[in-house]
């Protein structure tokens, strides 16, 4: 299997394997935030609530996250390009039919294909990585992933404010059409084939989790709607969030005691550092999802900017993070990461809430754009410093396990993100404009009067402690990392670890 390996990927250059992985790896990213920027624009076109078009990417992540769990296995089953191209297929395809909708609920179930391709497709990213790259070369490699991570995901509102001023909300859908496609063609020459590993697959652990997440996801983002009280019958928001917890619970029981191959692994997180970054890269997810919707439904109905000038907020946090990832890359092979990744957190959560203070009517362009210079640097200090520290220990035969956990984690917390931040801006708008909030939650698009201007960038404003206050419990998890380079050099000389390799920064 060895010769096999080294066979195929001599014929193959591992970096032009990763650029054509990253195009699609760049495409279903910016799919998670690009709705953030058109939600106005869709909801006048659809004729739908904040509510509801929050569901279009709650419905994206939720399909996104739940089958992680087994496409990582799947590509090491079946081949992780193999898998790749089929979940690269699924996504182009239902990314014209997002575009082709012409109702609410179409769009929502449209993205649930979406999601599933996607989901298919970003397991094989992390795996190809771990596989095809040396330990010693494999920092560089995940900066360069991480780059496109961090990119990708603040990209998405640029990008969907131009195709929205130019084309219409439809447009943002549409693009992936033809980058999908080029996409296909790049990975099927440019990605080697590599060895499988046999694997059984749980579909009651699948079951367990699409369930459980569901009803938690669900109970969440509908919970204002219903007041938090009743909904039907006997069916109430807090039963709805108390199931959720128990079938998730279930979910961990049935991974720990089944008898056969278990679809998460928990052996997995015996690993500190695994365990940590699992931790770390839920609270990204969700800060990263979260804090788009606030902050361009601030730009849109209380600046009155369009969707491309409200996205353009963003350049200077996409400029500077593309700019640095590639250093903080380099960084990543030979510094401890508890370093790296602290700063990167610390400096997400100190942004966050340095915006909720900041939003007002009246605030100047320059003083909103200082809290997102430091995003920037936030975004490429998080990425690779995290996944290197997630997977550089993991063994071959785990790395599909390893990378689908872990991508599964940070989707997680996206799809928590998204289903809490419509929750706090719902609360937080009724808080401030009474009755008033009702009304608009209808139909938000264009500048909203005079009067109701400050309390609704007042609301917006205190939606962004939330995340700020998740991502703070991710930068205490980075503070007790162990220097996976520590580990690594006793690995390769055969001794044993140090008694102090377990001190936060030891």
């Amino acid at each position: 299997m060895a010769d096999a390996l080294t066979s195929d990927t001599e014929q193959h250059n591992p970096w032009r394997a990763l650029w054509a992985l990253c195009l699609g790896f760049f495409m279903i990213l910016v799919d998670s935030t690009i709705v953030s920027v058109a939600t106005p624009a869709i909801m006048t076109g659809l004729h739908a609530d904040i509510n509801a078009v929050v569901w279009v990417t709650s419905a994206y992540l939720l399909a996104f996250a739940v089958p992680l769990l087994i496409t990582g296995r799947l590509g090491d089953r079946l081949g992780p390009k193999n898998v790749y191209l089929v979940g690269l297929a699924i996504f182009t395809a239902a990314s014209f039919w997002c575009g082709f909708t012409d109702s609410i609920a179409a769009l929502v179930t449209a993205r649930v294909v979406q999601g599933l391709g996607a989901s298919l497709m970003t397991p094989q990213t992390m795996s190809v990585i771990t596989r095809i790259f040396p330990a010693e070369r494999r920092g560089k490699a995940m900066g360069a992933w991480g780059a496109v991570a961090g990119v990708a995901t603040l990209v998405g509102p640029i990008l969907g404010g131009f195709l929205i001023d130019t084309w219409g909300w439809e447009w943002i859908f549409y693009i992936n059409v033809p980058v999908g496609v080029i996409g296909f063609a790049l990975a099927w020459i440019m990605v080697p084939s590599l060895p499988v590993h046999s694997h059984k697959f749980d579909w009651t652990g699948v079951l367990l989790s699409a369930i459980g997440m569901f009803l938690l996801v669900f109970g969440i983002q509908e919970g204002q709607e219903y007041d938090w009280g009743q909904m039907t019958g006997i069916i109430s928001v807090p039963l709805l969030i108390i199931l959720g917890v128990v079938v998730m619970v279930a979910f961990v029981v049935w991974q720990r005691y089944r008898a056969a191959e278990p679809l998460v692994p928990l052996v997995l997180f015996k690993d500190r550092n695994f365990s940590l970054a699992n931790m770390a890269i839920t609270t990204v997810g969700f800060g990263i999802t979260a804090m788009a919707f606030p902050l361009m439904l601030y730009a849109q109905t209380v600046r009155g900017m369009s969707p491309m000038r409200s996205a353009m907020l963003l350049i200077p946090m996409a400029v500077l993070g593309a700019v640095l990832a590639p250093s903080v890359g380099r960084m990543v092979d030979r510094m401890h990461p508890a370093l790296l990744a602290g700063t990167g957190l610390l400096a997400f959560t100190v942004s966050l809430v340095w915006l909720g203070l900041v939003l007002r009517p009246g605030t100047a362009i320059w003083q909103l754009e200082l809290p997102i210079v430091l995003l920037g640097i936030a975004n490429a200090f998080m990425w690779s410093p995290l996944s290197v520290a997630a997977t550089r220990t993991l063994p071959p035969q785990r790395a599909g396990a390893g990378s689908g956990v872990y991508n599964m984690t940070r989707q997680v917390g996206a799809v928590l993100g998204s289903a809490a931040i419509a929750v706090i801006m719902e609360s937080r708008l009724t808080s401030h404009l009474g009755a008033t909030a009702s009304g608009m939650s209808g139909g938000a698009s264009g500048r909203l009067p005079v009067p109701l201007r400050d309390g609704f960038a007042r609301a917006m404003g205190e939606s962004l402690y939330l995340p700020a206050a998740v991502v703070l419990v991710g930068f205490v998890a980075a503070l007790f990392f162990s220097n996976p380079h520590v580990r690594t050099r006793l690995v390769k000389s055969g001794a044993n670890q140090p008694s102090d390799e377990s001190s936060p920064v030891g």
